[in-house]
């Protein structure tokens, strides 16, 4: 698998991050689905490591996905 930049680490903090801010002001789904999102390219792009550093964390962002999905709209 082809290795990760430090611009593509640094985007996938940021969607992290905002993921939080926005789960914080409300937006719990719009959070949620940027958290796994960040998430996501940070776990494959450990690909090289051991098995549980690499699919923990891909398993965890796959299952915040679904929680996100299934979440119901807001009020």
């Amino acid at each position: 698998m082809r290795e990760i930049t430090r611009f593509q680490f640094r985007i996938a903090y940021i969607a992290i991050s905002s993921g939080v801010l926005f789960g914080i002001l409300g937006f719990v789904r719009l959070g949620a689905l940027f958290v796994s999102a960040g998430t996501a390219v940070i776990a494959l792009s450990q690909w090289n490591k051991r098995r549980i550093e690499r699919y923990l964390p891909l398993a965890i962002a796959i299952v915040l996905f679904g929680l996100a999905l299934a979440l119901p709209k807001g009020l």
